[in-house]
């Protein structure tokens, strides 16, 4: 593999160059469709790179729909001379509520009474203009709705004129990258380790950059010593370790960004779910002046609605606004509503309530089942969210166990893909979306696994 890849391996950004090298193998045929990669780990190995270069390449290949992974059989070109995007798209199957999968909510605990009464009362209700090409920064009525929902519960600064309504966070998150990169920034940061889904749906406008975190959050003097002008943030709940951003850390990444004209994207991603800890209020409550906020409904409701948000300062919402105009026009203003009315109704902080007591329930047997099959092992970022994270020991290969487990029937996710830098070895787990006892089998299998790792 060595002799078929050109490309410089010191300095920023390696995995992009890694990528355009191995995409231009596939398309000048020295690597064929059908050929079977070597393994991250290895071909990290080959060429003198970490492991975490090779993986980020081989992921952005896959989505892209140069390479396939499946379980068991490694990495495969697809194609040679053009990218199999129809085919990729055709052929996902969504993962499914596997148990340990992080990320998604209990899909069974959506409130399907509440949601058709909510629907239904809209139908009724509304005018017939109100089915016409709208605002596409959503309806006036929703927003403001929302913006009384998010400064009683968030703590948050806004108006409903400061709100615009997306299909999702990842809608948000790739309008945010395509206006700031309309504005002049060429890069930005994101926390190491971090959503992969983030990176990948900022990486279409701009370099992404890792940043580290510790127990504190992000580290805002690496952030200061880079020439990053925007940074993406999960404060309330650092994904995927379960930190909070300290005070003196909040105060230090507002003084950075009004010091340098700079911009926070703060991902509010599971804040209504905290369990030991009180509430803490979100970054754009305290600097509404620099800070894009993003919410969404896939984890307090279901990821399929669809339905999320953002605020900005005033120099970038109106450009925001007009690059969702010059899209899609707006989104589904049913579902919009609905969604309102359920909040308006009380119905949305009693489906929370009851959300919070299962996942806290379900959160307490997973961390007691671990602590009876995986003794030793390091349990963190418990005090809120839908997730934990399993320390692994130290040399071992997360990826490798993260395969053998989903061949088991689970779903954690390697640490190491949420990493952009090496750094120690460990899981993610999921609990939202399984009963306890579901919970306590899957980590007898998980034991099993990780007592006898796989090898790659």
């Amino acid at each position: 593999m060595e002799a078929l890849l050109s490309f410089e391996r010191t300095g920023r950004g390696v995995a992009g160059r890694l990528t355009a090298a191995l995409r231009t193998a596939i398309e000048e045929g020295r690597l064929t469709a059908g050929t079977r990669l070597p393994s991250s780990r290895e071909l990290a190995t080959e060429l003198g790179v970490s492991r975490g270069v090779v993986v980020e390449a081989y992921e952005q290949l896959i989505a892209e729909g140069w390479l396939t992974g499946r379980r068991g059989s490694g990495t495969t070109v697809t194609s040679a001379g053009q990218p199999h995007d129809a085919s990729a798209r055709d052929s996902f199957v969504p993962a499914g509520p596997l148990p340990l999968r992080p990320g998604i909510p209990d899909l069974g605990l959506f409130p399907r009474v509440a949601w058709r009464r909510a629907y239904e009362s809209v139908l009724t209700t509304m005018r017939d203009t109100d089915l016409d090409y709208g605002d596409p920064a959503g309806p006036a009525a929703v927003r403001e709705q929302l913006a009384a929902y998010l400064r009683r519960v968030r703590a948050a600064r806004l108006a409903a004129a400061d709100l615009l309504l997306t299909s999702g966070a990842a809608h948000a998150f790739s309008l945010v990258g395509m206006v700031l990169r309309a504005a002049g920034h060429r890069a930005v940061a994101i926390e190491d380790p971090g959503s992969q889904g983030i990176r990948e749906q900022l990486a279409h406008a701009l370099t992404v950059r890792p940043v580290p975190v510790d127990e504190e959050g992000l580290d805002v003097a690496a952030l200061a010593r880079t020439d990053v002008r925007a940074v993406v943030v999960t404060p309330a709940h650092q994904f995927p370790t379960g930190s909070v951003l300290s005070p003196t850390r909040r105060a230090e990444l507002i003084a950075w960004a009004r010091r340098t004209g700079g911009v926070i994207i703060e991902d509010d991603y599971d804040a209504e779910f905290r369990y030991d800890r009180d509430p803490v209020g979100c970054v754009q409550g305290v600097a509404p002046d620099v800070t894009i906020y993003i919410g969404s409904t896939s984890k307090a409701l279901a990821p399929a609605l669809r339905l999320g948000w953002l605020s900005a300062p005033v120099r970038h919402l109106a450009a925001i606004r007009t690059k969702r105009r010059s899209i899609d026009l707006g989104g589904p203003v049913l579902e919009q509503h609905a969604f309102a009315n359920l909040v308006g109704s009380g119905a949305y902080d009693r489906h929370l309530r009851r959300a919070r007591r299962a996942y806290r329930i379900r959160r307490d047997a997973l961390v007691a089942a671990l602590e009876t099959q995986l003794p030793g092992l390091r349990i963190h970022g418990v005090a809120a969210g839908l997730h934990l994270v399993l320390d692994l020991p130290p040399g071992s290969d997360d990826v490798a166990v993260a395969a053998a487990a989903s061949r088991a029937g689970l779903g954690p996710l390697a640490l190491s893909a949420c990493r952009m830098v090496d750094g120690p070895p460990g899981l993610v787990l999921g609990y939202a979306a399984s009963t306890p006892d579901e919970l306590a089998a899957a980590t007898v299998t998980l034991a099993a696994v990780i007592h006898h790792p796989p090898s790659r």
